[in-house]
């Protein structure tokens, strides 16, 4: 298919093989696209308008386009700079890892990540960038041309707090020296009414096509934003119809600094706020209780579970059998490549089915595939908030449509469909990829990003950020022994629940 920026008016994809829900063996099937929505799925060989554009997928398998529910743009130039990092310890590494970035790196950052999700069948994504003090319209609209030039779909949610990490750790800043506390108290985050401007400012003048890149907002985590600016956040996302994402119970040291905060769990407290509802998603979820996941349920809430970053960071296993009983819509993540270390979707659902399989023994409550691929593609979809437009091959769903080359290795033999994508695609097996019925991957290779060039000023990047964030990378060495014996001890306190992989009196 020659590049294009539009969809043609008709086409059809002619001699693939639809993967459908709860079917283990996939069927052949033809797809009539009008633009860039599937118009109808008919028989091999089916009728066509006059002058159809035809797209051979003989030897292919087609399944929706997998949908990233939670991912962090900022992350990927940061890939592979840590290795054992708790999530406290990583935000502590924010300013070195993240810091003095102009408008072309966080183009170029979010980028990378586009391509590789791409690549490895994502077509859509839930990403909470991250600038600091505050957002910035430049910055964001550097993110939005990064997935614009792609081809792929996001929502671009800004985490916005008004305290810094240290001020929201109950007592941390209490336990650093006198000189440590000085230089972090002057890494302030902007006053609540200045970010809650810059998020006004970048609404009004946004230019995106809202089908591929919209805007939603990101009160990072609960007790670092004062019940004020949370409920700024509440206000500006109902005035401007945006979602709602935070990082709600995603550790221990979360979890038990809500408690102390507020004398009750993150939920209860942002409920009585008046955020949960069916536009806001608890990213993570691992020290979520039942009444917290019967909270979110009730309120049509979702979750994006993110099991790579969870055990990478070693924050616990997130119950997701238990959310799902509990009503509540879970969608699958990736998290950032700063903590979960790729893009890849395929591997997300792998750790999902396994993460579920190592907390207890009852075979019967483990997740099974096809749930975990529903989560991918449905359950994401819906926490972007594209409930009735993506994660299915349907009539008037979008044309977002990934090819797999029945050949590879990954699909010999090919027994259960379901079970392959979970259990064995890496995304080795991906040929071509379609983004509202327009090819932005084929032949296994981007068709509007440059690899070679992407390389060469991802490297270039690097190198300058490492000299500009040398005095940064120094003050993490003097912080890491305080964070890193302090949010422990903060976690060894009890809690009324227990996520951790290990014996839970053993901990």
């Amino acid at each position: 298919m020659p590049k294009s920026n539009t969809a043609p008016e008709w086409s059809v994809i002619r001699g693939g093989r639809l993967v459908e829900p709860k079917q283990p063996r996939p069927r052949a099937a033809d797809l009539l696209l009008k633009g860039d929505t599937i118009h109808e799925i008919g028989a091999p060989g089916m009728t066509v308008p006059a002058g159809a554009h035809v797209i051979e997928a003989a030897g292919m398998l087609l399944h929706p386009g997998l949908v990233n529910a939670h991912t962090h743009g900022h992350g990927n130039l940061a890939r592979g700079m840590g290795d054992r990092w708790t999530l406290e310890l990583l935000l502590t590494a924010g300013p070195w890892i993240s810091g003095n970035r102009s408008a072309d790196d966080k183009r170029l950052t979010t980028l990378i990540g586009a391509a590789e999700m791409l690549l490895k069948g994502c077509t859509a994504c839930y990403d909470l960038t991250f600038e600091f003090p505050c957002p910035t319209v430049d910055g964001l609209q550097a993110a939005a041309e990064a997935y614009t030039q792609a081809g792929m779909r996001a929502v671009l949610a800004p985490m916005v707090a008004d305290l810094s990490f240290f001020e929201a750790i109950p007592g941390l800043m209490e336990a650093l020296p006198p000189a440590l506390q000085h230089e972090v108290g002057r890494m302030r985050m902007a006053p609540g009414d200045v970010t809650l401007q810059a998020m006004r400012d970048a609404v009004r003048g946004w230019q995106c096509d809202r089908d591929q890149v919209r805007l939603a907002i990101a009160p990072t985590i609960p007790h670092h934003c004062t019940d004020a600016f949370m409920t700024g956040c509440r206000d500006l996302a109902r005035e401007h119809g945006l979602a709602l994402h935070s990082h709600v119970s995603e550790s221990k040291v979360q979890a038990i600094a809500g408690m102390r905060k507020y004398g009750t769990t993150l939920v209860a407290h942002l409920d009585k706020l008046g955020l949960i509802g069916p536009d806001f998603t608890v990213a993570h979820g691992v020290w979520l209780d039942d009444d917290d996941m019967r909270r979110l349920g009730d309120k049509g809430a979702s979750v994006a579970h993110n099991p790579g970053s969870n055990m990478r960071l070693g924050s616990g296993l997130a119950r997701m059998r238990r959310m799902l009983e509990c009503g509540v819509n879970v969608g699958i993540g990736t998290d950032g490549s700063n903590c979960s270390d790729n893009q890849n979707m395929y591997e997300a659902m792998r750790l999902a089915s396994m993460v579920s399989k190592v907390q207890g023994p009852d075979w019967q409550n483990w997740i099974t595939t096809d749930e975990v691929l529903h989560a991918a593609t449905v359950g994401s979809a819906q926490a972007l908030g594209f409930r009735d437009g993506l994660g299915r091959i349907a009539p008037g769903y979008k044309a977002d449509v990934v090819f797999l080359e029945t050949r590879h290795i990954n699909l010999i033999p090919l027994n259960n469909i379901t079970n392959s994508l979970v259990h064995v695609e890496d995304g080795g097996a991906v040929h071509s990829v379609m983004v509202g019925g327009r090819m932005v991957v084929q032949d296994r290779k981007l068709l509007y990003v440059d690899l070679d060039r992407l390389a060469r000023e991802a490297q270039a990047a690097v190198e300058r950020l490492e000299r500009l964030n040398h005095g940064n990378r120094e003050l993490y060495a003097r912080l890491e022994p305080v964070v890193g014996s302090f949010c422990p001890g903060l976690a060894a306190e009890p809690f009324h629940v227990h996520r951790y992989g290990g014996c839970q009196h053993c901990q």
